[in-house]
Parts: C-alpha cells; sequence; structure tokens
C-alpha cells in the first residue's frame, strides 16, 4: 500500500519525486478531455533522463483510483464545469518542514526546483544556508504557513522568495506590499488569497465573502504585489467514495464567481490545493499547485524546539491539526 511517507523512507527522496510526479502526470491524463492540454514549464518535471525507475511503483491507493469515477458528475454541481478548467500543468510544491537542508538538496538534485515552507523563521534560516545557496542557484521558495504581521519584515529577507500563498486580509495584504516595495525587488512578488473553504475556527484562512473585496484591494493597491490565485486547506480524511472533496468543489466556484466579476481569465487564476493525501484527487478536479511533504521527505520529526512563530500557530490550530498538514 503506498501511503505518505513510506516511498522516501524506504526508497529514498529521488525515488519517491520521480513517483510523485508521475503520479501528477497520471491524475492529469485523468481530467476530462480537453483540459488536459499542459502549459509550458510551470509544474511538475519531468523524470530526468537516466533516472527512470527500475522497480515497480507502490501500489496506488483505492481512495486515489476511485477519485476520478466521481469527477464530471460532482464538480459541475460546483457551478465550474470540469469541460471548463484551465490546461494547466500541476505545479509541484516539496515541502521541507522539519527536514534538514541536505535534503532539499537532494531534492534539487533530482529535478525539484519550488519548495515550501509553513514558519518564517525555519524558512528564513533554510533558504540562508550557505550549502543550498550554493548548491541550488535556481531554488523557489513558496510560503504556506499562516503568516502573523510581526513577521513579514522576516519572511522579506528570504533569500529566493518566490510566492507567499497565504494573505488572508487587506491589512496584511498591504503590510506585505510595503516591505517587498522597501526590500526593492524588481519582480513583484506573486501572491494567493487564502479562504477557509471549510468554516472551521482551526483553519486560517478568508471568509468567502470577502475574497472578491481582498483580490481587488491587492490588484489596485498593491503595486508590488502580484495576485496569481486561491488557496486553501481541504478537510483532511475525505471520504471520496463520497463524491469530491467540498473544499475543493468550493474553491472551483469561487475562482469562477472571482473571474466572473472582476473580468479575469480563469488561467490566471491558480488554484493551490491538495496536499499527501489527496494531491491526485485535488488536481483531477482542477489543483494547478499541490504541497507535498511527507510522501517525498517522509514522515516529520516534531521532537526538536518548535520556532517562535511555530509556537504561535499551534496555539490556534489543534496539534493534530499542524502534525498532519501537508
Amino acid at each position: 500500500m503506498w501511503r505518505a511517507g513510506s516511498m522516501s523512507a524506504e526508497l529514498g527522496v529521488g525515488f519517491a519525486l520521480r513517483a510523485v510526479n508521475e503520479r501528477v502526470q497520471q491524475a492529469v491524463t485523468r481530467r476530462p478531455r480537453g483540459s488536459a492540454a499542459l502549459a509550458d514549464g510551470r509544474g511538475a518535471r519531468p523524470v530526468p533522463r537516466g533516472c527512470r525507475r527500475r522497480r515497480p511503483l507502490p501500489e496506488q491507493p483505492k481512495e486515489a483510483r476511485s477519485a476520478g469515477d466521481h469527477v464530471c458528475g460532482s464538480v459541475s454541481a460546483s457551478r465550474c464545469s470540469v469541460n471548463e478548467l484551465p490546461a494547466i500543468q500541476p505545479r509541484l510544491v516539496a515541502v521541507s518542514k522539519t527536514k534538514p537542508a541536505d535534503m532539499v538538496i537532494e531534492a534539487y538534485s533530482h529535478g525539484q526546483r519550488t519548495f515550501g515552507e509553513n514558519y518564517v523563521q525555519e524558512l528564513l534560516e533554510k533558504a540562508s544556508n550557505p550549502k543550498i545557496l550554493s548548491s541550488c542557484p535556481e531554488i523557489k521558495w513558496h510560503f504556506i504557513g499562516h503568516l502573523q504581521k510581526q513577521n513579514v519584515n522576516k519572511l522579506m529577507a528570504v533569500p529566493n522568495l518566490f510566492m507567499l500563498e497565504t494573505v488572508d486580509s487587506v491589512k496584511l495584504a498591504d503590510k506585505v506590499n510595503s516591505a517587498w516595495q522597501k526590500k526593492g525587488s524588481p519582480e513583484r512578488l506573486k501572491v494567493m488569497v487564502q479562504i477557509n473553504t471549510s468554516g472551521e475556527e482551526s483553519k486560517h484562512g478568508l471568509p468567502p465573502a470577502e475574497m472578491v473585496a481582498v483580490v481587488e484591494h491587492i490588484s489596485a493597491k498593491c503595486p508590488s504585489l502580484e495576485f496569481v490565485g486561491l488557496m486553501t486547506i481541504g478537510s483532511f480524511g475525505h471520504d471520496l467514495s463520497r463524491g469530491p472533496n467540498p473544499d475543493f468543489q468550493v474553491l472551483l466556484s469561487l475562482r469562477e464567481e472571482l473571474c466572473r466579476k472582476l473580468s479575469i481569465p480563469a488561467d490566471q487564476v491558480e488554484l493551490s490545493m491538495g496536499m499527501s493525501m489527496d494531491f491526485q484527487h485535488a488536481i483531477e478536479v482542477g489543483s494547478t499547485n499541490v504541497r507535498i511533504g511527507s510522501t517525498i521527505f517522509g514522515e516529520r520529526d516534531y521532537s526538536k524546539k518548535a520556532a517562535p512563530d511555530k509556537a504561535a500557530a499551534e496555539l490556534k490550530a489543534p496539534a493534530a491539526e499542524v502534525a498532519r498538514a501537508h
């Protein structure tokens, strides 16, 4: 049985990455015909030549195999027809939280370029590591955790910061915009707006009703930021035999609403949804950005002392939720 963390622990990061990339491509092909074409170079990299797998892939979980059976009938219920899904190749974000720099470098050596972290202090220390700076010149970092306003300046100091996926208020957007301006970067910082699609108090993100106003504010009032999409954390352990994850359906519907009200082409609004246990299903229903950690790097070790911003985040999020995310 293929399970989160098993591939990396038993076969190494390189094998795990190749297997995950193949799963990504399989999920893309299960999208309805007409939406499976690939865009150029934004997503998961192909398996490098000379690195083809020499043994069978671990068995695909029953939940992932059954996901495609529910896509066509159920996604349309969210008013975003699967036939209208933008043909965008999903981006694989390798989430390296709690993992050492050497594992990031190993993944980079196997072709992975985009990495994600949940905590500002850990990201700053890892991205500033001299070994990573010298060995990974094309690395791109995504921040995917809750960002407190007092940590914005620290986050802006992260080398090779590529995207902030968790903007959840106008005030945070303004502070990030100001800090990025002061940094003097020639490129705008890519940002996503995080939506709390489930309504759970333990999860961060905007209420859906506030989405349009915040995106409109970023586009009109934050010249140093580039709005690129919406992000959510789906319900953990959703039973796919009951249909698609409702959080994913909500995000699809919200994108349609956003594009209609602000006249934005759908292929310019990415969807960041899907983690280790549900990334194939997420891709099948329209995700363009999946955040995968333990399936690539193995189970996490939380025995070390938590970073200051991690401890603060855990005051809101239950320990079990923090441990299992991504």
